[in-house]
């Protein structure tokens, strides 16, 4: 089955093609440059790990770039690079992707590299023993980074112990010492036909990627199986972990929504409007106006089924409880009024920008299509996001505020020297 669709606006030509097997091909052709972006969207992530497996799909993320049946980790790693290109994967939450970026000329390499690397690593206990060691220094990096940190420990207390809440590289101890066999049940159990999408965008042609794709892939037949369904705690979540840095990472969150929902817009909106910037409402307010801190932003992370909404700051322990009510204060403040004409042009125009330059990276352009794919199963051009920005109204944003903004649903996370009395009552 192959659809396309023209957008006026941004003047591309969108094309999705389902195999018989159940692969989706999403490309984008992009006039006016020569590079094409590609990428194996894999539906499978942390939150779709047994607690056994907590930090597979991340372990298996690098283990594809070690060896295949038909290339060492050499060949692979000058597989595009010798051709000009690049060739990277991250793991999320919800999805593994592996990307290329290359010139046109050399699509049919791009194809079959990352065919090679997802179809067919070898997953060598030997490649597996290099690798954990690899993986444990990359885990002990984050533990050493607060400000990284603070946003594992945030999202552990948001959820709980839903997979949601789990660390998307795992831990120590499990991936020192997961055995082979537990990690190919789990690539058979989640790369397949049906929860793998292949998203291109730039100087591409639909119909030869889908040719190239139809020759060289080859998966288990199915899909798999959904992942649990979200859920957290009642009640405010609180967590105060204490270190012997001089300064304290702060989060403050509350439950988001998924993905597909009607009001997804108008909270991006409302998350830019309070931290999207240095002329944010909060940027202003806790850094230049008070001094409390360097880095103060605001967040939105849409999944399948739930979302999470987060202000992170970091600051010094005399100042963290003044930091926290201004940002309580702040978000009640958009509960109990609308924004006026002249802040609701400011926050569209912002959000706008920031989407139409994006869309000028043909590597922006694939992950929107990957995502748009895996959570809404079809495209939405930047003509017709920019037209849902702009329908979206004071009332919108202020409707938005009243549904994530819950203070009896409040998630605290204090990383570094704090003193849990000072919020006393919440939790």
């Amino acid at each position: 089955m192959v659809r396309g669709s023209r957008s006026r606006q941004d003047n591309s030509l969108f094309r999705k093609t389902t195999t018989r097997n159940g692969l989706r091909i999403v490309s984008e052709r992009v006039p006016g440059v020569r590079s094409v972006s590609l990428g194996v969207w894999v539906n499978v992530g942390s939150r779709c790990e047994q607690p056994e497996e907590s930090g597979l799909s991340h372990f298996m993320e690098h283990l594809v770039f070690k060896g295949t049946r038909r290339r060492n980790a050499r060949q692979i790693a000058e597989s595009l690079e010798s051709l000009g290109g690049s060739l990277n994967a991250f793991t999320t939450r919800e999805h593994t992707c592996y990307t290329a970026r290359l010139l046109d000329e050399h699509l049919e390499q791009a194809v079959d590299i990352l065919a090679d690397i997802t179809c067919s690593p070898t997953l060598t206990s030997r490649n597996m023993n290099r690798e954990r060691q690899v993986i444990v220094e990359e885990i002990k990096e984050s533990l050493d980074n607060p400000a990284d940190h603070v946003h594992d420990l945030f999202a552990q207390t948001h959820w709980g112990g839903h997979p949601l809440g789990r660390p998307i590289m795992g831990t120590q101890e499990i991936i020192q010492s997961v055995p082979r066999s537990r990690l190919t049940r789990f690539r058979d159990r989640n790369y397949r036909y049906g929860s793998v999408v292949i998203a291109a965008s730039g100087a591409v042609s639909h119909q030869r990627l889908a040719d190239l794709v139809r020759a060289r892939f080859s998966l288990p037949e199915g899909e798999a199986a959904a992942p649990q369904s979200a859920e957290r705690p009642s009640g405010p979540q609180v967590c105060f972990q204490p270190d012997d840095n001089a300064q304290t990472q702060l989060c403050v969150g509350f439950p988001g929504i998924p993905f597909v929902h009607r009001d997804r817009m108008p909270v991006i909106l409302l998350a830019s409007y309070l931290g999207g910037g240095m002329s944010s409402v909060l940027f202003q307010k806790i850094r230049e106006q008070r001094g409390l801190a360097y880095s103060v932003y605001c967040y939105h992370d849409a999944f399948a089924d739930a979302g999470l909404f987060a202000v992170y700051l970091g600051t010094d322990q005399q100042h963290l409880r003044q930091a926290f009510d201004l940002i309580l204060v702040e978000c009640r403040r958009m509960k109990k009024r609308c924004l006026d004409a002249a802040a609701l042009g400011a926050i569209k125009a912002q959000v706008k920008g920031h989407l139409t330059l994006g869309m000028e990276s043909t590597a922006a352009r694939m992950t929107r299509l990957g995502r748009q794919e895996l959570l809404l199963g079809k495209y939405l051009s930047l003509e017709e996001s920019l037209a849902e920005i702009e329908r979206v109204s004071a009332e919108d944003i202020q409707r938005a505020a009243h549904l994530v903004l819950d203070e009896s649903r409040i998630t605290l996370t204090a990383l570094g020297p704090a003193d849990p009395g000072q919020f006393a009552g919440i939790g």
